[in-house]
């Protein structure tokens, strides 16, 4: 009997897409009203009168059965993961990783779990993965070495111990070697997450994954470089800069722990229209920001107003020191790479758009 039933269920389901919802028969007792196409329902008033024998569909065989709706699998689909299939061009790399704190022991802990697509430069990989928690650059964590294979399966954990005052202040920066047949080691790429802005104590695992990024190799310029990027959005009439992280900043007093942060500024025709700051990063030369700022701002006020970013160390009372300044804008103001950024903002709207510019002083 339940291979007929069997047979006869993938019969229905190969022409059509939803599953039937069914009523036993030990149920029949119970008093139904006719609905379209045969299917029935129970009514709420006088349960327990035995109603004439409704219509049946075609289920009838299923030892008197009714069939009473049905269920849309389409409806109950968990979105499709599309992180292992979807990667952008020029793409050298992806890697899941996944972030907790434990509050009382003061412990962060970071499971490396994969990486895909990596690129290296011969055609056989032996990827490894070091961590490191910035602003600490001398002391780092270190996955094993995966052979031969530009999909590694890590699934290693690691503990840092930090304190919960200074956890919103560090960043986590995953690098990603390749091991040649001479045990040379070769960068691959990087990953910078910092945890300021990421709930780290909840009750599951914070789940990340990120593509890497070629570092920088040129060496820092004089006062040091700034990364961001920009967008217009020229429907809204917004422009959002996003500070990602400076470099080879050269501190004014180094007897004391620097703070730095970032002001951004908007100006007009040379006049001041807004500033924005980001939280104050300590003890670093390269720190790492991930904040992102807004601004009004006309297409038509495109030809005359520009952004200048400062980068300034916090000193005794409410001085501060200027480390480093650039200016990004249209001709009028700017040349050679701030303008370059400026114009391809522009020429890509509502598109991020990256790059690294040189600090001076007197801008």
């Amino acid at each position: 009997m339940s291979v007929k039933l069997e047979e006869l269920f993938v019969v229905v389901l190969s022409r059509t897409r939803s599953v039937p919802f069914i009523i036993p028969p030990k149920f029949h007792g119970r008093d139904w009203i006719n609905l379209t196409n045969g299917e029935q329902v129970q009514k709420d008033s006088d349960p327990y009168v035995t109603p004439e024998s409704g219509p049946r569909c075609s289920f009838h065989s299923l030892a008197g059965a009714y069939v009473i709706g049905s269920i849309n699998p389409e409806l109950y689909k968990f979105p499709e993961d599309k992180s292992e299939t979807d990667f952008p061009e020029c793409n050298i790399g992806r890697l899941w990783f996944s972030v907790e704190y434990e509050q009382e022991a003061e412990r962060l802990l970071v499971s490396l779990i994969k990486a895909r697509k990596l690129q290296p430069p011969t055609d056989s990989c032996s990827p490894f993965v070091k961590i490191y928690l910035l602003p600490d650059e001398r002391r780092y964590l270190q996955s094993k070495t995966k052979r031969k294979t530009l999909n590694p399966q890590f699934d290693e954990n690691f503990i840092f111990q930090v304190s919960s005052k200074t956890l919103c202040q560090r960043t986590l920066k995953f690098s990603v070697y390749h091991v040649d047949k001479q045990k040379k080691h070769h960068l691959l790429g990087q990953v910078i997450f910092p945890l300021k802005n990421e709930t780290l104590t909840g009750d599951s695992k914070l789940v990340i994954w990120r593509d890497l990024e070629a570092e920088n190799l040129e060496p820092p310029s004089e006062y040091g470089d700034i990364q961001f990027s920009l967008s217009y959005n020229d429907y809204l009439g917004r422009l959002t800069v996003v500070v990602l992280r400076a470099k080879g900043l050269k501190f004014q007093d180094e007897r004391e722990i620097a703070s730095v942060y970032i002001k951004v500024s908007l100006m007009n025709h040379n006049k001041f229209i807004k500033c924005k700051k980001t939280t104050a990063v300590l003890g670093s030369p390269n720190p790492v920001y991930n904040e992102t700022f807004s601004f009004k701002a006309d297409q038509t006020e495109l030809d005359t107003a520009s952004l200048s970013l400062s980068v300034l160390q916090s000193a005794e009372g409410d001085k501060t020191h200027l480390l480093g300044r650039v200016v990004v804008g249209p001709f009028m103001y700017t040349r050679g790479k701030e303008l370059e950024h400026w114009n391809e903002m522009i020429s890509k709207p509502k598109e991020l758009v990256k790059r690294w510019h040189a600090l001076c002083r007197n801008t």
